[in-house]
């Protein structure tokens, strides 16, 4: 059977294919500057890696120059109002991250005087940071020694040493194969080159393997399986759930509530519903409700079908608070609630 070279021969041949290859993304630092002595922002690193998580590079981009454009440092974040940042993050989606942001960048300026922890024992106390995230931020931020393993690298980790154990029982055996190639110098580089190699090239269907630095040393590729790995157990189906959305207007305002700090979409603004959450409740108020149809969105765990109904509302509500139409703005609901008001605005008031 075909020997994977040396780590350190495999290393330089990565870097130098991200000195050439690297993507320009608004948070990163690229090899060249890093190489001229310029120093990421852990602010920026650690911000982009929580709005990563489960999320594509493309679909984050805006959030960060948003959030950035609003928010420049930690202790600007530190300092917003909770509703501002849920407002912000909006559609992004795992909306505990946007709550666990907040956490972690009051923590850092009351706990750490504005200042990020340099290891990754010391980021991991802070809320929100887990394992890859500390990993991530000491190596961009800090050129620690963390070895940063996400799902990209995990599949080029499973095609170069041809682990056929199946996805997630072998995290642990690619995390650490993946150290075995961790280098000694230019750590913040190599975590972003490993990275970009499985998001540009070692591409989960028809990788490129004629274009990659590593594919004379990919065990895989020499047996022809490179297509087939990383190997996934099946997920089980998604059950469905069914619920209620009532959308009640008057005078242009909207009724809406906050939903709670926890559970699903906690701390977002959303309309009074039911049977869908485990949370359970009855129309806001009595009115002459009428079905306008029905929504469908899908969460991590479960799809869901939710009626709408919409009324006029004349009397004191019994749940949820009127909001202005000058204070809404549609872009500050969670996705499923903004599927909702989009049915629905042509019969709820300009």
């Amino acid at each position: 059977m075909q020997s994977a070279p040396e780590p350190e021969s495999l290393t330089v041949q990565l870097l130098a294919w991200y000195d050439r290859h690297a993507r320009v993304m608004p948070w990163r630092v690229s090899p060249q500057d890093r190489a001229a002595g310029v120093r990421p922002d852990p602010y920026r690193v650690w911000l982009s890696e929580v709005m990563l998580q489960q999320t594509t590079v493309a679909a984050v981009k805006d959030y960060f120059h948003r959030f950035t454009a609003r928010w420049p440092t930690v202790a600007a974040l530190a300092m917003a109002p909770d509703a501002d940042v849920m407002g912000e993050w909006a559609g992004l989606g795992y909306y505990a991250r946007a709550r666990n942001l907040l956490k972690c960048a009051r923590s850092v300026v009351a706990d750490h005087g504005g200042t990020f922890p340099t290891s990754r024992q010391g980021l991991l106390i802070l809320p929100g940071i887990g394992p890859y995230t500390a990993s991530a931020i000491a190596a961009i931020a800090f050129d620690q020694a963390a070895t940063v393993v996400d799902g990209n690298v995990e599949r080029v980790m499973s095609r170069m040493f041809r682990v056929e154990t199946p996805l997630p029982a072998a995290k642990a055996e690619l995390t650490a194969r993946a150290e075995t190639l961790t280098p000694t110098q230019r750590l913040g580089d190599y975590a972003q080159a490993v990275m970009d190699l499985g998001a540009t090239i070692c591409i989960p269907r028809n990788p490129a393997c004629g274009l990659c630095p590593w594919s004379h040393a990919c065990l895989a590729r020499a047996a022809g399986v490179q297509a087939d790995l990383p190997r996934k157990t099946p997920k089980a189906e998604k059950p469905t759930r069914k619920g209620t959305l009532w959308l009640g207007h008057r005078d242009g305002a909207l009724l809406a509530e906050r939903r709670p700090e926890r559970g699903l979409l906690g701390g977002m603004l959303g309309f009074p519903g039911d049977g869908w959450d485990g949370a359970g409740g009855t129309a806001p108020a009595p009115a002459d409700w009428q079905d306008i149809g029905e929504v469908r969105h899908t969460f991590t765990h479960f799809h869901l079908i939710l009626r709408v109904l919409v009324a006029r509302v004349d009397g004191d509500p019994l749940r949820g608070d009127w909001l202005p139409r000058e204070a809404f703005r549609p872009a500050d609901l969670p996705t499923v609630m903004r599927k909702a008001y989009d049915l629905a605005q042509d019969r709820v008031g300009n």
